[in-house]
């Protein structure tokens, strides 16, 4: 980086820093960075598309390490970092409701539907032309099926948006300890369903209530509560002691993530494991609030920081395109290494690594395209709109969190 370049860098990070009001927890930022990052990696390190030819001619499907190589599991206790957005979402809900519930709504729906739109008039043009291109109806499915996996998050959340009055009441309530209750339901729920021989269909109770134990615990958060280290301490050992005692002697995956081929998924839908290790998830992400808050005193991490949340939807919905193009171009050439290749050794996991770098790049790429979706316009004093400076944007008011 040449020095004219850095100092501009530099000039600006120093701009955002001192445009950041006071009072702001910069600390709920950095965790909502560190999740997006986490899913984002996590993504690219446990998808593999494969190519395999049979009679009915070639197809790409998509491929997990995990399966071929369980030492990678912890891979999963990493990168599985669902549980803190929800978190960080029950504290923002929290923070930000003043009760206009419809406008409330309203706006915070309208923050996930435009890059959502966007990606819509993207995606459906190309899946058609797909098909006019005769690409295989095995191959197009695994193409959209990992474009539009990562919408159920964003119909989860808008859903717990949506009871955000009835989860502060529970917690003005019962505090903290309302989380206990959609944890017993999800409890309830894995009892019949592993236990007792239930249906199946009855672990999609737990889709809701299984996302909203973080959920509840990030708007007690916000109304006060995890103010020592105490109880935080308590989440994160007694969270990952029963997150073990599962996998151990209760038969639940050790993967938080789902794996090709496995018989239960943590995930899909929640398990008491996946919410017992987002207690842990929790309380770590709790001990660490003072760790964050000093680097996110320094300007150049904040930054990247506010950048990263302004830009959060788009980040979120575009990665796995941006992997798709990579691997796509890969596909011309041919099986290249760590891009089209069965994750089946440890070199895989290198060769993986090297292409990082080429997935973020292409992802940057995308962002320059695509995240002014996210910018919210506003009315100048005399009526018209305009858009929202990269600054003004880069440091929200506290209700636009």
């Amino acid at each position: 980086m040449t020095r004219p370049a850095a100092t501009r860098i530099r000039g600006l990070a120093a701009r955002i820093d001192a445009a950041t009001p006071p009072h702001r927890d910069r600390t709920v930022d950095a965790l909502r960075a560190l999740a997006i990052a986490g899913v984002i990696l996590g993504h690219w390190l446990v998808t593999a598309l494969v190519l395999s030819t049979s009679k009915t001619g070639s197809a790409l499907h998509d491929a997990s390490p995990l399966a071929s190589l369980p030492a990678l599991t912890p891979v999963s206790w990493i990168f599985q970092t669902l549980a803190i957005f929800f978190l960080v979402g029950g504290y923002a809900a929290a923070r930000s409701y003043t009760g206009d519930y419809l406008g409330w709504l309203r706006t915070r729906l309208a923050r996930l539907s435009r890059p959502m739109a966007v990606l819509a008039a993207v995606w459906v043009p190309l899946a058609t032309g797909l098909r006019i291109a005769g690409v295989s109806w095995a191959t197009e499915g695994t193409l959209l099926r990992l474009v539009l996996d990562p919408l159920w998050f964003l119909g989860v959340y808008a859903g717990l948006m949506a009871l955000t009055p009835l989860a502060m009441a529970m917690v003005r309530r019962l505090g903290a300890c309302a989380a206990c209750v959609p944890a017993a339901v999800v409890a309830a729920v894995d009892l019949v369903r592993f236990g007792l021989g239930g249906p199946a269909w009855l672990g999609w109770i737990n889709v809701a209530a299984g996302w909203l134990v973080p959920y509840l615990l990030g708007i007690a958060w916000a109304r006060g509560a995890f103010r020592g280290w105490r109880i935080p301490a308590l989440m994160l050992a007694g969270g990952a002691a029963v997150t073990a005692a599962l996998v151990a002697w209760a038969g639940y995956p050790a993967s938080m993530v789902g794996v090709n081929g496995a018989a239960i998924s943590n995930l899909n839908p929640p398990t008491l494991a996946a919410v017992t290790f987002g207690i842990a998830q929790a309380g770590l992400a709790l001990l660490l609030r003072e760790p964050l808050a000093r680097w996110m005193r320094r300007p150049l991490a904040w930054a990247a920081v506010a950048t990263a949340n302004l830009s959060a939807m788009t980040l979120y919905l575009w990665h796995q395109t941006a992997f798709l193009a990579v691997t796509m171009a890969g596909l011309a050439i041919g099986r290249l290494p760590g891009l089209l290749t069965a994750p089946t050794s440890a070199l895989w996991v290198a060769e993986r690594l090297a292409w990082l770098p080429a997935f973020a790049a292409v992802l940057a790429v995308l962002w320059v395209v695509f995240h002014r979706a996210e910018r919210r316009p506003v009315r100048d004093a005399v009526g018209r709109w305009q858009p929202v400076s990269a600054v003004r944007r880069a440091v929200w008011r506290p209700d636009e969190r």
